[in-house]
C-alpha cells in the first residue's frame, strides 16, 4: 500500500509556523539562531533548523540506561561467561540502536572489553534524549585522547598523511582491528 504524497505547505503557513517557533526558542536564544537567514536557507530548512534547537533545547537530560522503559540493567561482567557475554552483548548493541544510539570505532575492542564499556560508561552516562526519529547518537569507543588507536586500526590514509604533516613524526603502522564487528548504522537516507 503506497503512502500518499504529503501535502506542501503554503508560504503562509511557513512564515507563520516560522514565527511560531522563533518565539518559542525566545528564552533559548543565542548567536546560533541569529546566524539563521532566510537569504541561506529555504523556509523549510530554516523551520527545520529551528525546530531540531528547540527540541535539542526541551530534550531531557537522562543516564541513558533510562531512556529504556524498563530501565536497561545489565549484569556484572564478571558473573558470566564468554558465551552469555557475547550474546547479551549483542542484544545489548540491538537494543541500543533501537533507541537511535550507534556505536562507532569498536573494532579494537573484545567482546568483554566492549560490553564493560557499555556498562561502565554508555549506560549511566548523561546524554540528551530527543525524540525526534532522525536524530541518532553517536557514541565513539575510542578513547578522546587515543591517537595511536585512532591512527593504527582508523584514520583514513589521508588522515594518517596530515598527522605525520602536523607532528613531524611517522605514525603507528596501519594494523586491521583485531577485532571486526559489522554494527547497526544510521540510515542511510536520514541527515
Amino acid at each position: 500500500m503506497s503512502q500518499l504524497p504529503m501535502p506542501m505547505e503554503s508560504e503562509v503557513e511557513l512564515l507563520m509556523r516560522n514565527a511560531q517557533l522563533r518565539d518559542e526558542l525566545e528564552p533559548y536564544l543565542d548567536e546560533a539562531v541569529d546566524l539563521v537567514s532566510i537569504r541561506h536557507m529555504s523556509l523549510v530548512e530554516e523551520n527545520e533548523f529551528l525546530a531540531s534547537i528547540l527540541a535539542w533545547e526541551r530534550a531531557p537530560t537522562l543516564p541513558i540506561s533510562q531512556w529504556f522503559e524498563p530501565e536497561l540493567k545489565l549484569p556484572k561482567p564478571e558473573t558470566l561467561t564468554d558465551s552469555e557475554l557475547s550474546s547479551l552483548l549483542w542484544q545489548t548493541i540491538q537494543q541500543l540502536y533501537n533507541q537511535r544510539i550507534v556505536l562507532a570505532l569498536t573494532d579494537h575492542l573484545s567482546d568483554r572489553q566492549l560490553y564493560c564499556l557499555i556498562v561502565r560508561d554508555i549506560l549511566p552516562a548523561y546524554e540528551k534524549r530527543i525524540a525526534e526519529q532522525r536524530n541518532f547518537l553517536h557514541w565513539h569507543c575510542l578513547q578522546d585522547n587515543d591517537m595511536e588507536g585512532w591512527l593504527k586500526y582508523y584514520a583514513t590514509d589521508i588522515e594518517r598523511d596530515q598527522w605525520r604533516e602536523e607532528n613531524g613524526v611517522e605514525p603507528p603502522a596501519q594494523q586491521a582491528p583485531p577485532f571486526p564487528r559489522k554494527m547497526p548504522r544510521k540510515p542511510s537516507n536520514m541527515n
